[in-house]
């Protein structure tokens, strides 16, 4: 059966493969980039008669998302075609003019799933600066939020807390495309790219992923699906902090625990809170990887009752608030030396949440997120591309 929505990869190939014929490819992806039957844009470019592809750019966890976060990676030649694959997470996350030089035009053709801490828009805006910097075009094959394109939450990012999972002041779940997030950066922030956005046909902003009718390929190693998605905008940021988000196993951010939490305990007093169209339930698990690996852990598991209306951030800063009313001596905001601030900082975007939660004081932050939100949906309106 046909999928509601034709991705900007399939509207390139059928209508505008011409435009870039005598031109030396550059591609940015990973195995998300494929058209609605499973088949790879590296593969088509590479057989396609017109296309000329010369070079692939690797975005953080890789061409095949195999790579951890935060896991570095060198250049290499891609197996099957033998074309230079340049690691945009490695040495550098920006393209070189060495890198640029091989290349007459560069393509943009990978899924984001709607948060702002996920770094590959901003591997798409640094590859903008690039095609700016050595006089490239560059196009952005378009494709669905997963987690829709209406509702936004968030705070904006302060300019002293920028970082690679958060490099624009947007939202926390900021409700735009890849496609209008490169107009967006672009026109906003000066990039002045020449830049072409090839959008999708009969996506709509209202749809979440299922709706689409497109296969779904996870886009790293714990992008697991549609539940997880809608709560990482609020559960990534236990990242920040000395709680388990689930790394390792089989839900990451669907749960949150540590081994000094009371699983029970803690399901009581969330649901007690009467957030809106979320439930939790007391579990146990050890991680296999990552934070608390082989620690047995006791903790909760956010179960979403209405996709649609739920609210990720609003929902889990009441639970994290919570967990630090409740563990005030064990709840730990981690600290890096080779970073500026606190890590949790960074994926809040401001040192404001962190001094809310340890003073009671996260309804006010919430009140604040949500004049930010509102700015914010003015200032997008006349990027969207899809109304």
């Amino acid at each position: 059966m046909a999928a509601a929505v034709k991705l900007g990869l399939e509207v390139f190939l059928e209508n505008r493969t011409h435009e870039l014929k005598g031109k030396r490819i550059g591609l940015l992806t990973n195995q998300t980039g494929a058209d609605s039957q499973l088949e790879s844009a590296i593969r088509l470019f590479h057989h396609h008669p017109d296309l000329d592809l010369r070079v692939l750019f690797a975005p953080e966890h890789g061409l095949k998302t195999d790579a951890k976060e935060g896991e570095k990676f060198g250049d290499s030649v891609h197996s099957e075609t033998g074309v230079p694959v340049y690691s945009l997470y490695g040495k550098t996350k920006k393209p070189t003019d060495a890198m640029m030089q091989h290349i007459d035009v560069a393509i943009y053709d990978l899924q984001d799933i709607g948060a702002r801490y996920y770094t590959y828009i901003y591997s798409m805006a640094y590859l903008m600066e690039a095609c700016v910097r050595t006089g490239k075009k560059m196009y952005v094959l378009d494709r669905p939020n997963p987690i829709g394109g209406e509702a936004l939450e968030g705070n904006l990012i302060e300019s002293d807390f920028t970082s690679f999972v958060g490099l624009y002041p947007i939202p926390n779940r900021h409700g735009m495309t890849a496609g209008e997030l490169a107009l967006y950066f672009n026109e906003t922030f000066k990039i002045g790219c020449d830049l072409e956005v090839v959008k999708m046909e009969g996506w709509q902003s209202g749809m979440l992923f299922p709706d689409t009718g497109l296969p779904w390929i996870p886009p790293s190693p714990n992008t697991t699906g549609l539940d997880m998605m809608l709560l990482y905008p609020g559960t990534c940021l236990i990242e920040g902090t000395n709680l388990s988000e689930g790394r390792g196993t089989a839900q990451p951010f669907e749960i949150v625990g540590a081994p000094f939490i009371d699983g029970i305990r803690l399901q009581d007093a969330v649901n007690a809170l009467g957030l809106q169209h979320v439930k939790a339930r007391a579990i146990s698990f050890t991680p296999a990887q990552a934070k608390r690996a082989g620690e047995l852990c006791e903790g909760i598991q956010l179960h979403i009752m209405d996709r649609q209306l739920f609210q990720p951030l609003a929902s889990f800063i009441r639970v994290l608030s919570l967990i630090a009313e409740m563990y005030p001596e064990e709840l730990v905001f981690l600290e890096y030396g080779n970073l500026k601030h606190p890590m949790f900082d960074l994926l809040a975007g401001t040192d404001l949440l962190r001094n809310a939660l340890a003073n009671g004081g996260a309804e006010e932050f919430l009140q604040y997120c949500q004049k930010d939100s509102e700015t914010f949906a003015d200032i997008r309106r006349q990027f969207l591309l899809y109304r």
